[in-house]
């Protein structure tokens, strides 16, 4: 956590992971047109998104799961206070859903060697 950008802000990577849960499979056409409207290519343009990827749960159909990764809180902030958000916000709004937020900052000291000997590459 010693590291800065040259805006002093800290450099620890944030990920947020966000539950979108609706009705009748609108989870999934949220995420859908946030890809074919390029809301996600956009998002992924910005400076400091590191991740913004959907995946979808095997057990609900009805849920999506988005992983939205950035290099700071200063990167986040700057996104949070873009124009994007309300084109997030108006579809979110358009399909009816619900989110659960988890927040998660990066381990700088990466993957433990006791880890690693679980992880085939």
């Amino acid at each position: 956590m010693t590291g800065s950008n040259r805006m002093g802000v800290n450099k620890m990577a944030i990920t947020v992971n966000i539950y979108y849960t609706g009705k009748n499979g609108n989870a999934r056409k949220f995420a859908e047109e946030m890809v074919s409207a390029g809301v996600v290519s956009d998002i992924r343009a910005e400076a400091g998104n590191i991740r913004y990827e959907y995946f979808l749960p095997m057990e609900d159909n009805e849920t999506v799961l988005l992983i939205d990764s950035w290099e700071n809180q200063h990167s986040l902030d700057v996104h949070h206070a873009s124009p994007m958000m309300d084109k997030i916000t108006r579809l979110r709004e358009k399909y009816d859903l619900h989110m659960k937020v988890e927040r998660y900052l990066s381990d700088e000291g990466g993957i433990s060697g006791e880890d690693k000997a679980f992880i085939k590459e």
